[in-house]
């Protein structure tokens, strides 16, 4: 019979050589991850940018819903000069006002934390609000282009 002191060597210079990864396995393992990281990185930034776009259509059509109880309590919808900033705080000479029409009453920025637009009379009806999108500038295509109230997303297509 062996004794466990005969043992526990006979052991160690098995394990020796099953410890740790080979360097020319964690490089394998890097190229995979890197790999995959290059096919699905767009798709996920794509998803990321879609849905600032779809967060910016959601707030304007809350400023739509706001501007109708304006239009109710005011008889019109605040001009240009006034803008959206009327939806939070009552214009000057405006006593028929029964706001604030937005939840905090504050104007939200658009997902790219720049200023609606808003214009009355409008192009498209008697308001238009937009937003110029990730570049901030009017126009532009893709995730640049200008979010804008209605059936019209995009003033780019």
């Amino acid at each position: 019979m062996r004794s466990n002191t005969q043992i526990e060597p006979a052991r160690r210079t098995a394990r020796e050589h099953e410890r740790g990864f080979t360097l020319v396995e964690m490089l394998v393992v890097i190229t995979i991850i890197g790999l995959i990281m290059g096919l699905i990185g767009p798709r996920v930034l794509n998803y990321l940018s879609e849905s600032k776009t779809k967060a910016a259509r959601i707030q304007l059509q809350s400023f739509s819903a706001a501007l109708d109880l304006f239009y109710l309590d005011a008889g019109r919808y605040p001009s240009t000069s006034e803008g959206l900033a009327a939806l939070a705080q009552r214009p000057a000479g405006l006593s028929a006002w029964n706001g604030p029409y937005l939840k905090g009453g504050t104007v939200p920025k658009d997902p790219w934390n720049t200023d609606y637009v808003y214009r009355a009379p409008g192009d498209h009806g008697p308001y238009d609000i937009l937003s110029y999108g990730a570049d901030g500038q009017e126009g532009g295509s893709g995730t640049a282009a200008d979010v804008v109230l209605g059936t019209q997303t995009s003033r780019a297509q």
